[in-house]
């Protein structure tokens, strides 16, 4: 391959008892962006460990401009030019833009810092990628698009010629991933080759030259992706064919309302909500970043506060309005961040499942039935398919989707009546969605009612018997399942007055 800026051969890696890489292939090309493709623990983050430095291959080569090279740690991958920016950016909020771009490698006078020569040369990178953000505005004051684009430009700042996206849009709006993808065809344009890591896969045809795909740490095949459907895509990562994104469902929806919220409101967030959640309905939150969802959701479980409005849960008006009220009611949330807010990542599986639930399992001294709690959270481990070596495990060791089956766990030990899904699947592989996506069916069968805000338009038409829409705190239009599309949900996100 002449045109080849990378080339890994055989790449193996093992893990105390697990086989993490088998002989994996990977090619990179000159002024590509090349996507890697698989679900969750199908190798894709540990061959990217590998070629950026964090952790070294047992066996195989990597060939960068086509010389062999050893890859020995992070600051050996940054001066052959190879970056990678993560889901979880790697900047100071506290600091400018300048300073994030070259911090440890600040512009000088003697031992004076020269802020002016710092911010020239931030500005001359910026413009590169045509970017309108001022050098010296502080980094807590931009946007997640614009934190991202300091993180392409302090890439750049390296002299990159491969740069590694792991899940770029997964925090961005429409017309964010738009300027992502601007700025992406002039990095190719400039002979840079890029990894793009997704589980949005219909937003690779756009973006995508060609696909690798690996499954249980080996490399499927490498495609063009214009020469290639989704549907192929997808049953390669999984190793089967899903005829269908979104399962099949019968309507389960009640004429006896769950959840009413009425004139919610909050200045500056929340302007006069006002919506119903009947018994067995999906009910889908959709609009643009900002648009309040997130904040509506957080309010009528209680984690914020509101100015006025009744949140009514069967009739029965919750008049604390906080956490603890909303939960012993039958409220249960799945929040945003996983990571950050719904799972204690250094605790086990059997812990977070049991988080919020460890009173339930106590007798009146407060003594803990172990046996118990071990067999009903086995029992829900088995019915949601976790997939976990052990209930020990720790959380933080396992996949996105099985992470957000902690949380569904948890909530279901409870027998919660309605669920807050905020965005359920964002991370999630596309095997696990499915699995996510039957488990909500299954639950509002059996009655129950679920909220779900997903900033993915398919996956709002597709889950939802209604959906509401929002803009700048307030609902702006409700579509029946029949009436839902992707034009009039987006007309009503972006409706004025």
């Amino acid at each position: 391959m002449s045109d080849a800026l990378l080339v890994m051969k055989k790449i193996t890696k093992r893990f105390p008892g697990v086989l993490a890489l088998n002989r994996v292939d990977f090619n990179l090309r000159r002024g590509e962006v090349h996507a890697l493709l698989g679900e969750n623990g199908a190798g894709k983050s540990t061959l990217m460990k590998i070629l950026s430095g964090v952790c070294q291959k047992d066996e195989g080569e990597i060939i960068f401009k086509g010389s062999p090279v050893i890859i020995n740690g992070p600051l050996a991958a940054r001066k052959l030019g190879i970056s990678i920016i993560h889901q979880e950016f790697n900047l100071c909020s506290h600091l400018t833009v300048a300073q994030n771009i070259f911090i440890g490698r600040e512009h000088r006078k003697g031992w004076l810092l020269d802020e002016e020569r710092e911010n020239r040369a931030a500005a001359d990178i910026l413009e590169t990628l045509n970017l309108a953000i001022a050098p010296d505005r502080q980094v807590s004051t931009l946007t997640v698009a614009q934190q991202q684009m300091v993180e392409i430009a302090k890439a750049l700042s390296f002299n990159s010629r491969i740069l590694i996206m792991d899940e770029p849009t997964a925090a961005l709006t429409d017309r964010e991933i738009d300027s992502l993808f601007r700025v992406t065809n002039i990095l190719r344009d400039q002979g840079v080759g890029i990894v793009y890591i997704s589980h949005r896969l219909e937003e690779l045809a756009i973006i995508a030259d060609r696909a690798t795909v690996m499954r249980d740490g080996e490399t499927v095949d490498t495609v063009n992706y214009k020469d290639t459907t989704l549907d192929k895509l997808i049953s390669m990562m999984v190793g089967r064919e899903l005829s269908n994104l979104f399962p099949p469902r019968q309507s389960a929806v009640s004429d006896q309302v769950a959840l009413s919220v009425k004139h919610l409101s909050r200045e500056g967030v929340l302007n006069d909500v006002s919506f119903d959640l009947y018994r067995g309905e999906i009910l889908g939150l959709s609009g643009l970043m900002g648009a309040g969802r997130t904040e509506l959701a957080r309010a009528v479980f209680g984690a914020d506060p509101i100015d006025s409005g009744e949140i009514l849960l069967n009739r029965n008006l919750l008049k604390n309005h906080s956490v603890e009220e909303a939960i012993e009611a039958g409220i249960g949330y799945l929040t945003e961040d996983r990571k950050l807010e719904g799972l204690a990542l250094g605790l086990s599986v059997q812990v977070n499942t049991l988080l919020s639930n460890y009173q339930k399992y106590a007798s009146v001294l407060g003594v803990i039935n172990e046996k118990k709690i071990s067999s009903v959270v086995e029992k829900l481990s088995r019915r949601l398919r976790i997939k976990t070596p052990s209930l020990e495990q720790l959380a933080g060791n396992l996949s996105g989707g099985n992470q957000q089956k902690i949380i569904i766990a948890r909530w279901l030990c409870r027998d919660t009546d309605i669920l807050i899904f905020d965005e359920p699947t964002r991370g999630i592989d596309v095997s696990a969605r499915y699995e996510i996506y039957e488990l909500m069916n299954e639950l509002v069968q059996q009655g129950k009612s679920i909220i779900m805000i997903s900033s993915e338009l398919p996956e709002i038409i597709g889950l939802s018997d209604r959906i509401l829409v929002m803009r700048h705190g307030r609902i702006t239009g409700e579509l029946s399942r029949e009436q839902a599309c992707q034009n009039s949900i987006m007309k009503y996100a972006a409706l004025e007055g």
